[in-house]
């Protein structure tokens, strides 16, 4: 009986744990794509890449898409499918603008 309630106990956490985990990777570092593949698969997206680095165990690309704005996509490392798509926001470049006009 204890056994059992042990084991419901433990499954009844997995689904609440996973919830807060859902940008993480968690892939065996033999497993990964090399940085080359995360490159070629920017270019072929029409990325200009800055930086590649790992965030939470995911490849993370700094740079620029095809209409030049910045931004910042976190990938899964074996298989490079996109978890997550963020446009920066360039306070720079609206400065710059709004200048431009007065």
């Amino acid at each position: 009986m204890r056994k059992t309630l042990t084991i419901l106990a433990f499954l009844a956490t997995l689904p609440a744990g996973a919830a807060f985990a859902d940008d993480d990777c968690f892939v065996p570092m033999a497993d990964w794509q090399p940085r080359e593949a995360v490159a070629e698969f920017a270019s072929s997206q029409g990325w200009e890449v800055r930086r590649i680095k790992i965030d939470d165990g995911c490849y993370e690309i700094d740079g620029r898409d095809a209409q030049g704005r910045a931004i910042e996509v976190k990938l899964h490392p074996g298989t490079l499918q996109i978890i997550e798509f963020e446009f920066e926001d360039d306070d720079d470049d609206r400065e710059r603008e709004g200048q431009e006009n007065d």
